[in-house]
């Protein structure tokens, strides 16, 4: 096998790696944008559930 070949399946094994991790990401994140849990009260979209006058949990 010569370098120049080497060279090829090295940069399209790379390429190849990278858009597997990307997709799996991609799938892991929306796994959690879609899930029920708490969520942040910085939220942009979360309702504000403090009573007034009373700290919120640390979390």
């Amino acid at each position: 096998m010569d370098t120049s070949a080497l060279i090829g399946v090295l940069a399209f094994g790379t390429l190849f790696a990278v858009l597997v991790f990307a997709y799996r990401s991609t799938v892991e994140m929306e796994k959690r944008r879609q899930q029920d849990k708490r969520r942040s009260t910085l939220a942009a979209n979360a309702p504000d559930t403090t009573p007034p006058g009373v700290k919120p949990p640390d979390t």
